[in-house]
């Protein structure tokens, strides 16, 4: 069974990036906060990218505005996706109907007797 996710308060990633910002190496931040590298980055991304509105909460929010904001996103392309076969489909049973209309009256050809 895998380990539970650690959660770490809004100060302490602070801290953490603080620290960053004071001349720190990531590989030093990271072995005395006991995180990944690339979790650093991310916190250092979000303070810069939200500032005040970094951190809040336990991250979720950000992460559920970012999954319906994709999911949007699905729903318009396949919208678009609908809209186009739609349209191919409408052509396709015009040229259909147009091919029925024209083969009827040629359809089969004149018997030759011998």
């Amino acid at each position: 069974m895998s380990p539970s996710r650690r959660t770490f308060t809004k100060q302490f990633k602070e801290a953490a990036v603080r620290r960053l910002e004071l001349g720190a190496s990531v590989a030093e931040v990271t072995r005395a906060c006991e995180v990944n590298p690339n979790v650093l980055h991310r916190w250092r991304r979000e303070l810069r990218e939200y500032a005040a509105k970094a951190f809040l909460g336990e991250g979720r929010s950000r992460t559920e505005e970012s999954r319906i904001a994709e999911l949007e996103r699905k729903v318009g392309r396949q919208a678009m996706e609908i809209d186009f076969l739609r349209r191919c489909l409408q052509r396709v049973e015009e040229q259909r109907k147009l091919q029925a209309l024209t083969t009827r009256s040629s359809s089969t050809p004149a018997s030759r007797t011998k």
